[in-house]
């Protein structure tokens, strides 16, 4: 494929906008937050935005990996980790009107545990302070030390998340050398694992098994066939996996590697109903899907469309009828709100003199946002 071949009409989106949309990059930008979904320029920024669904990055903008279709920076960052940074990020979304955050985080093979222990604090942290928001943590292999995975699964995020990216076949061409498809479905396996047992532990205590998931994301046209990403989905299934997203690569640079094909509409369609014949909970597959696409609203289905029971927030539960689309809808709407009702109060009381949740559209008679400052956040 040429190198500067034109996109599909499919893969053409309007440009974000809204209320909702400026007011929370606004205020991002505030709070010193950095979103994946600007960064890698996501094409569904504006739906998930406006769905209350946003994904921050942990532990800096430098990966010790460099993988041939990711544009973040590659270097080593010696150890350097900003201690404040849990519970900064903590504050700062719970104040947020999110229903939905997605963490994720950079490679960091500098660190002797990755990074597990960082976000197992932040993720623990923000549960402390709005149990209502759902938390998906997307996190690197921690070089296949298991007990990273089990320190990020015990801090009780809703959804484990680990991308094995593409097919086994060109694993070793387009990711790192240090990654490995084998060692990703491990990583899955055991995070399902580590999710049942404690779930069987708090069965025998009498308490309810919190409903805990795993995700992962395949990406195509960027060298496999079609055969494969089927191959790699029954892997996936294998290993417990129990959401999956695929979409199409694109190139972020010439240095990167090649686009082979753009893959038509109707192949997504075909591996969304191969995923869910193969027992996936659910499976978003088209081509602007990417790994946290919609994540609020995939979460929400993966529970209902199987007549599962709906995530706390003081949301009517679904019962065992099937969950239209606007059945979901009215769900996530009631989510939503209960997200701005919790963003309010904690505003309120971390700043009495906040007239409103963060993040939410504002009147003109409204005052700025106090923010919490960075440096009111370390222990002295």
């Amino acid at each position: 494929m040429a190198q500067f071949s034109p996109k599909p009409e499919w893969l053409k989106v309007r440009a974000p906008g809204g209320d909702t949309y400026h007011h929370l990059k606004e205020t991002f930008r505030k709070l010193d937050l950095h979103t994946v979904c600007e960064e890698a320029r996501c094409p569904n920024v504006g739906e998930c935005w406006r769905e209350g669904t946003a994904t921050v990055m942990l532990l800096g903008d430098v990966c010790t990996r460099g993988c041939r279709f990711c544009a973040v920076t590659t270097g080593d960052p010696r150890g350097a980790v900003d201690v404040r940074e849990p519970e900064h990020v903590a504050r700062a979304i719970a104040r947020l009107s999110l229903q939905y955050v997605v963490m994720t985080m950079v490679n960091r093979d500098d660190l002797l545990d990755g990074g597990a222990e960082h976000v197992a604090r932040t993720v623990s942290r923000l549960h402390a302070l709005r149990p209502d928001l759902l938390i998906e943590t997307l996190v690197g292999d921690f070089q296949g030390h298991m007990s990273g995975v089990d320190t990020v699964v015990d801090a009780g995020p809703d959804v484990f998340a680990h991308n094995v990216e593409v097919v086994r076949r060109i694993t070793r061409v387009i990711r790192d050398v240090r990654s490995s498809y084998d060692q990703s479905l491990a990583v899955l396996r055991r995070a399902k694992e580590r999710q049942r047992r404690l779930a069987a532990e708090a069965a025998e205590g009498g308490a309810p098994p919190p409903r805990r998931l795993t995700k992962s994301s395949i990406m195509v046209g960027i060298g496999e066939t079609d055969d494969e990403v089927l191959e790699a989905l029954r892997d996936l299934r294998e290993a417990g996996v129990d959401i999956v997203t695929i979409g199409q690569y694109l190139r972020p640079s010439s240095k990167h590697a090649p686009v082979h094909r753009f893959v038509e509409p109707e192949t997504f369609a075909a591996f969304e109903r191969a995923a869910l014949e193969m027992g996936f909970l659910y499976a978003a597959s088209a081509p602007l899907v990417r790994s946290s696409y919609k994540a609020a609203e995939v979460f929400v289905r993966s529970l209902m469309d199987r007549g599962g029971a709906a995530p706390p927030a003081g949301a009517a539960a679904p019962g065992e009828d099937p969950a239209g689309a606007a059945s979901i809808e009215a769900l996530l709407e009631e989510r939503l709100a209960v997200a701005r009702r919790e963003a309010a109060r904690l505003t309120a009381e971390l700043d009495p003199d906040e007239p409103g949740p963060l993040g939410a559209p504002t009147t003109a008679s409204s005052s700025p946002a106090r923010l919490v400052p960075a440096a009111s956040l370390v222990r002295r």
